[in-house]
């Protein structure tokens, strides 16, 4: 059959991925969308679009009913999933198949196959595919024959995927609270409790293989990508082709992979996941039965749209790929840029994004919400706004391509963990190839502690000079600021400007249009000021420096150079009145108000009024942007009063529980 027209039931940049694949093809496209995402890129690149009424992820995005109503009333006959929400729900193909609608992804028999770890194991082991040792039962009859398996361990949401529900457990002690937590967010995430414990391999690589099957038994696999480059056992970096891998276990892991995916009659793109251990032994890990997140590195090394092959095969054609003549060609890596800040551990960083510029050039590629200026980055949604793909010749080339592509990347308003990802492209650590899955979470502080040392290494007189020429700048906006309205620079030749806590002054020489001769630190240099949709470039004695600098910010002037942020702030003028400086420890002067430290929902509340708690104790989970973050006791004390109940949404900073110092 011929698809005309495509229902794409996601959000965001897989469903702006989609779109682009489709058009191509002559398909019209129709998106669903929830309030929260009226007016965003995907919604208006549409050729049509329908409101999910309702506020959560169960009324909206995860409701089937919603989306086939979707599809009935626009006349879609496919609907692509993307990935997450309902992408590997069988219940949602067996629905499309129900009403007639092709769902481009696999069957609901594969899903079922694969979709569940522990089935997939069991798949797995009757093909002689190796897979780590395991166990799956009730949390009590894990209790009593963990033993089986041994310490340490992994113990996972059976039904789960994305690194949701999954920890590690190294001590008998830890097991029970383990269980417990990881079977309820299996059950918030994915609607089923059941969870498995397996042998946790130390030090492994994670490395993929990516499939595509169609509907008349033929199978091939397109290589490799490894995905060891991990924080909370979610990717960060995939680069294709594995550094790791030998060609002799690149083959036989291809040859593996296809056989899984064969025994199932596996139709659509498919990724099987494997470990890889430091001798190069890999192990089964599971299967995905949809689009990967990093599906773009094997789209740039083998020429492969994806999304169009799963089209096709979606709509009965034969695969026209042969293994024979499939290869791959240089490298590509792929960073995922997410709204968290990794000095505090990868919270969430939800709001406003004030400035946004993507980078752009020869095998650079974005795939992108295409957010603007003045967008919402919402707490109900995963945290990834973007993914930034480049390609090289060979790893280095890409390296070095993806470290200029990061410096221009721009988010202003929120937290981000670009400049974090530069320092791994620099890091020994990935020059070297030795990033295992828990390289990140076990070396977080060495890795912010050099990323601090490269802002550092890059200095302050770009930014410094920037933010000044910025705000002398008459040009820069149809309706000058505070600092171009007084006229400083002529009554006040040496301004002060403070930068990381730190006073600097920068003389006034002589201005000439935008040419200037200032004074810093005792030398005296010319400097030259041109900017163009934030982007500028800034000379100081002939030395060229790319800089962006964004909308005044609460009496700052925020620069980004060299892939970091600097805020700079005028210390002789009096900033705007409304200005307010606030952190959640800082809400109010009450040292046992506890603050929710990011917008969120109350997940689970651990305690109760008069209770008697220590510190470091958990208080409460707050869920924010799919990520669980724990509340802690800051001191021991009493609970005097909760502020707060299981399921409610909270602000940033909002009040959670009062504590009384225990007498």
């Amino acid at each position: 059959m011929k698809i005309t027209k495509l229902l794409i039931a996601n959000r965001g940049e897989i469903a702006l991925r989609i779109e682009r694949t489709a058009k191509k093809m002559g398909i019209s496209t129709v998106t669903v969308y929830s309030k929260y995402d009226a007016g965003s890129g995907y919604v208006l690149n549409a050729d049509e679009s329908v409101l999910l009424r309702g506020e959560s992820l169960a009324e909206t995005y995860l409701n089937i009913e919603a989306i086939i109503a979707a599809a009935r009333e626009t006349g879609a006959d496919a609907i692509h999933p993307g990935y997450g929400f309902l992408s590997e729900n069988p219940l949602f193909s067996e629905a499309c198949e129900r009403e007639g609608i092709v769902f481009v992804g696999p069957s609901a028999a594969s899903v079922r196959a694969m979709g569940n770890k522990i089935a997939a194991r069991e798949v797995a082991v009757k093909l002689g595919v190796p897979v780590t040792s395991g166990i799956t039962g009730e949390p009590a009859y894990l209790l009593a024959n963990h033993h089986k398996v041994g310490f340490p361990m992994l113990i996972k949401a059976a039904a789960g995927g994305g690194g949701k529900g999954m920890r590690i457990v190294r001590t008998a002690g830890e097991l029970e609270q383990a269980l417990e937590n990881t079977a309820r967010e299996a059950l918030n995430y994915f609607g089923d409790a059941s969870v498995y414990i397996e042998k946790f391999i130390e030090g492994p690589r994670h490395i993929e293989v990516q499939v595509l099957g169609d509907k008349h038994g033929n199978m091939v696999h397109l290589f490799e990508r490894e995905c060891s480059a991990q924080r909370r056992h979610q990717k960060i970096i995939e680069e294709a082709p594995s550094p790791t891998l030998t060609p002799e276990v690149r083959s036989k892991m291809g040859l593996s992979a296809v056989q899984l995916a064969s025994s199932i009659g596996y139709y659509s793109a498919g990724t099987i996941e494997f470990l890889v251990d430091q001798e190069l032994n890999y192990y089964f890990l599971e299967m995905n039965t949809r689009i990967q997140v990093e599906h773009p590195v094997t789209e740039m090394t083998t020429g492969v749209d994806l999304v169009e092959e799963q089209i096709r095969i979606a709509a009965g054609e034969t695969l026209r790929l042969k293994q024979e003549g499939l290869k791959q060609h240089g490298h590509a890596i792929e960073c995922r840029i997410y709204a968290e800040d990794p000095a505090s551990n990868f919270m969430p960083s939800p709001g406003t994004i004030s400035l946004y510029r993507e980078p752009s050039g020869k095998n650079i590629r974005v795939d992108s919400m295409e957010l603007q200026d003045g967008a919402q980055i919402h707490s109900f949604f995963d945290p990834m706004i973007g993914k930034l793909i480049v390609w090289g010749i060979n790893r280095e080339e890409a390296r070095q391509k993806m470290i200029t592509a990061l410096e221009d990347y721009i988010v202003q308003g929120i937290h981000t963990n670009i400049s974090f990802l530069k320092g791994i492209m620099l890091h020994d650590s990935f020059t070297g190839n030795t990033i295992t899955t828990r390289y990140i979470d076990n070396n977080l502080e060495q890795l912010i502690g050099f990323t601090n040392q490269l802002r550092e290494t890059a200095g302050s007189r770009v930014p410094l000079v920037a933010a000044l020429l910025h705000s002398l700048d008459e040009k820069q906006t149809e309706h000058p600021g505070l600092w171009q309205r007084i006229g400083y620079w002529r009554f006040l030749p040496e301004p002060v400007l403070e930068l990381d806590g730190k006073s600097h002054k920068v003389k006034i020489i002589r201005r000439k249009g935008r040419n200037y001769i200032l004074e810093n630190e005792g030398e005296r240099f010319e400097a030259v000021f041109e900017c163009q949709n934030n982007r500028a470039t800034l000379l100081l004695n002939g030395a060229s420096s790319t800089v962006f600098t964004g909308p005044d910010q609460e009496g700052q002037t925020v620069v980004n150079f060299s892939g970091f942020e600097y805020r700079v702030v005028r210390k002789d003028v009096a900033g705007p009145e409304t200005a307010v400086f606030t952190g959640s420890s800082s809400v109010n002067n009450d040292p046992g108000n506890i603050v929710s430290p990011m917008p969120g929902k109350v997940l689970k509340i651990n305690v109760s009024a008069g209770e008697k708690v220590k510190k470091g104790q958990v208080l409460m989970v707050v869920e924010a942007m799919k990520m669980e973050n724990n509340i802690l006791s800051p001191a021991d004390g009493v609970v005097d009063k909760l502020l707060v109940n299981e399921g409610d949404m909270v602000d940033g900073s909002a009040r959670l529980v009062h504590l009384m110092e225990h007498l």
